[in-house]
């Protein structure tokens, strides 16, 4: 309870140099004021929530406050038992530490609570223990569960009081040691911009259209405007701009919103439409963040990404239709399938690293990898089984794969590379779905095709719940289910599919065991074709030079081969050969090469060595005879040769 420093802080922004030197604002300082309370006091049984632990810092200075943060360092066993309260003198109370939320079994508590701090706290580590060495500096700077910043703008003069609990009395014990309260004081001229965000509905149907409209605001207690304000809102997966309406411009494809000035007291809003393209049971959450303001802000940052702040908001509706499964698209293929059959396949128990081969296709390779540091698979897996049904009657063989990851954030990586691309693929996951405060399965599939990224269509069963190429576990399916069943679709070309298979948000921070299955797959079988075209332009005359020159008797005219691969995979070693006609005459070191005949301009030599034949394009012309070639022509693109030739 004793002020035992004072700490001026002097803020500048620096723009550049000499010339941002001059045209800056004044600076404007800030105080930065530090109280300590070091008395000792025993956390056990005597101090529950009803009866807490109590130590006061007395603040005699009188100032607004623009920002807190909160230091404390406790000896106790299992912190996660201890809550934390801090309280204003005008009685404002914020509930810092919340307690036993993650299992948090560690010892001591030594935190620095700072809204822009590291990490939240108690997910440091669940069992890991803080230092007993007495602060200052703390040894960790953490998030509080609720923001700090709910004391900006309050007086800072009067007793506040600091709360310790345990919310397990009867078990471990600690005492409290040393807490330090830093208050900030607010500049003399500041603004206060704010947002926030509302939904024209939080529970929409898939296909529906629905609203989201944004609110940035500037304190009626500010006093000083802000220019230049951007909101930055990009749209989540889930739902789709189809237009606007409100104050300022809105840029759908970069999200961001033009506000301009606010004065003290003013507003605007905005109102985006969307059109939901997720699952039944989606889950879609909108953050929108203040992302420039040019005045200095009493309690954020524009731009900064701490949620914990007043110009962020954000949205979560849940698309209605839950438990309702998705109907697949019909996989469609140009030339026909070929299936991979498990039950006529073979996976060794535990093997991770297998190769298959599948009519028209090839070999194809499955490789599993995973993140976890530890030794999440479990035994004998993965592994060729019917544990996982699909719910058929008759069950048939699939890829079992078990996992117990030790963190949330683990995943395993599946991935499928195929010898040649195939113009699409579709197969059934079995078993994805929840439990409760046990898993929540997350799938997550993308393909590739020559190193680009495409999406499938992902479609849901009962137990989970699709957003763009994830699927997310929403309920229990039992093994012999169709319930936890997800379709993948793709329906363009692709030559490797990943799948990462893990958790998402909903599953504890150290899961149980989960599984899943891998069906067949439908393979389309690869397209195969070449297009050879040759076009002619007459590019000047000796009587009309370029302007709308004819094949006359001296006129240039210049050729083009364009060869375009059609297929589905590459072509490897082309070559086109095209002999010259009779009446017209060849004009030497005038070939060029390229993707298109509008844009060929890499030059080529007439003969047939050099380093120009590889680049990637070669041409040579001999004995009236040109000749193009290419190592390899991947699906989808082409190679185009130009020259020219005077008309005999």
């Amino acid at each position: 309870m004793i002020k035992v420093e004072k700490i001026v802080r002097a803020v500048a922004y620096f723009a550049g140099l000499v010339l941002a030197l001059l045209l800056a604002p004044a600076v404007q300082a800030q105080t930065v004021y530090t109280y300590v309370n070091g008395t000792d006091g025993n956390i056990n049984s005597g101090t529950t929530c009803t009866a807490p632990l109590v130590r006061n810092f007395s603040v005699t200075n009188s100032f607004t406050v623009a920002d807190v943060d909160l230091g404390v360092f406790a000896t106790h066993t299992w912190r996660g038992d201890l809550q934390i309260t801090l309280q204003a003198p005008d009685g404002t109370r914020v509930r810092l530490v919340d307690g036993d939320i993650n299992g948090t079994s560690g010892d001591n508590f030594n935190v620095l609570l700072n809204d822009s701090g590291t990490q939240v706290v108690n997910t440091d580590s669940p069992t890991g223990n803080h230092s007993t060495t007495n602060p200052p500096p703390f040894q960790h700077d953490f998030i509080p569960n609720s923001a700090l910043s709910a004391f900006a703008g309050k007086s800072s003069n009067g007793t506040w009081r600091l709360e310790i609990c345990d919310l397990y009395p009867s078990g471990d014990n600690g005492i409290f040691r040393h807490a330090e309260l830093y208050l900030t004081s607010a500049p003399s001229n500041y603004s206060d911009v704010s947002l926030s965000k509302t939904s024209s509905t939080t529970l929409p149907a898939p296909g529906a259209a629905f609203t989201y409209t944004l609110t940035v605001s500037n304190s009626s207690s500010a006093n000083l405007s802000s220019t230049g304000v951007t909101v930055r809102d990009v749209l989540p997966t889930g739902v789709i701009y189809t237009g606007h309406s409100g104050y300022g411009t809105y840029d759908s494809g970069t999200g961001i919103w033009t506000v301009g000035t606010l004065t003290p007291g003013q507003s605007r809003s905005l109102t985006i439409n969307v059109t939901v393209t997720a699952s039944g049971g989606a889950v879609i959450t909108n953050e929108a963040e203040v992302w420039t303001a040019s005045a200095t802000d009493l309690d954020s940052t524009a731009g900064n990404g701490l949620t914990t702040e007043d110009d962020y908001a954000s949205r979560t509706v849940t698309v209605s239709g839950g438990g309702i499964p998705g109907t697949p698209p019909v996989l469609s293929c140009p030339v026909g399938t070929s299936l991979q059959n498990w039950d006529s396949l073979t996976w060794n128990a535990g093997t991770t690293n297998n190769n298959y081969n599948v009519a028209d296709i090839g070999s194809i390779n499955f490789t599993v990898t995973h993140t976890d540091s530890g030794n999440p698979t479990a035994s004998g897996t993965p592994v060729r089984s019917t544990s996982l049904t699909g719910g058929a009657a008759t069950p048939e063989n699939n890829i079992y794969f078990s996992y117990n990851y030790t963190t949330n954030t683990a995943e395993a990586l599946i991935t499928i590379t195929l010898p040649v691309a195939s113009p699409g693929a579709q197969f059934r996951i079995f078993d994805v779905d929840s439990g409760a405060n046990s898993w929540a399965d997350k799938i997550t599939v993308t393909g590739y095709f020559n190193g680009a990224a495409v999406n499938p269509v992902m479609t849901n069963g009962a137990s989970n719940w699709v957003l763009g190429n994830a699927a997310y576990g929403s309920g229990s399916s039992a093994s012999n289910s169709a319930d936890g069943n997800i379709t993948v679709t793709f329906q363009s070309p692709v030559d490797q599919i990943v799948i990462q298979y893990g958790n998402h948000s909903a599953a504890p921070a150290d899961p149980n065991g989960q599984v899943i299955g891998l069906d067949d797959i439908t393979w389309c079988k690869p397209q195969t074709g070449i297009a050879v075209q040759k076009t002619s332009l007459v590019v000047s005359d000796p009587v009309n030079g370029t302007t709308n020159p004819k094949a006359i008797p001296g006129a240039t005219v210049r050729y083009c081969i364009l060869i375009t691969n059609n297929a589905t995979s590459t072509l490897g070693s082309v070559v086109a050969s095209d002999i010259i006609p009779a009446n017209v005459t060849f004009i030497p070191g005038s070939m060029k090469s390229g993707t298109a005949c509008a844009s060929a301009s890499t030059a080529e030599d007439d003969n047939a060595s050099g380093g120009d034949e590889n680049d990637p394009i070669g041409a040579s012309y001999s004995g009236g005879t040109l000749q193009a070639s290419s190592s390899a022509i991947t699906a989808g693109t082409s190679i185009a040769v130009t020259f020219d030739a005077t008309v005999n």
